[in-house]
Parts: structure tokens; sequence; C-alpha cells
């Protein structure tokens, strides 16, 4: 099974919310239709940026592609319900390295 990243920038908190909800959605979320590999929290240029690996169904090149994008738009909508969000990005693991989607 192709192993996939999605990493999204977390710009605010919203009201109400406690900051370990947006690593749990994170994961409640993506985990809903693939296998979590691991999840983390970096902080890059004083933003904090929350990245989750998973993995998507062999299928197609493009499917699988098609899939992991939809998981990290998924991801991203239900986070933005806790959190204020910045940059979404996705990335397919390619004979050892990272490669942007």
């Amino acid at each position: 099974m192709p192993s996939f990243r999605a990493s999204l920038q977390i710009t605010g908190l919203r009201p109400g919310h406690a900051p370990e909800e947006v690593m749990d959605t994170a994961v409640a979320v993506v985990g809903s239709a693939h296998v979590v590999e691991a999840n983390q929290l970096d902080i890059v240029a004083g933003v904090p940026r929350i990245t989750v690996r998973f993995m998507v169904e062999a299928s197609e090149y493009d499917g699988e592609n098609a899939a992991a994008r939809d998981a990290a738009a998924n991801m991203r909508h239900g986070v933005d319900r806790i959190a204020t969000t910045g940059a979404l990005r996705v990335f397919r693991r390619s004979a050892g390295k990272w490669l942007p989607l």
C-alpha cells in the first residue's frame, strides 16, 4: 500500500477548543478511511504544522493520488472546525523520498 503525508499549517485555535483536539481530529478524520501510520507536530518559522502519515489502498497510480488528496482535504475540513489553517501539502513516498503531489 502506498504511503502519503498530509501537512497542514495551524494558524490559530478557535474559541472553546483545546490544542490537542487539532491532532486528535486530524488523525480521526484520516483514520476513518485509511490506515494512519504516524503523526507529528512541528513548528516551522514560528508556525505550527501538523503532519499525518497514512496509507492508501493500492490501485492505479492516479487513483491512489486522488484518494490521498481527498483524505487531505477531509482532514483540513475537519480541523477547520477547531482551528484556523494555512497551507495544506500532500506528499507521496517514492523510492525513499517524499514527493509533492
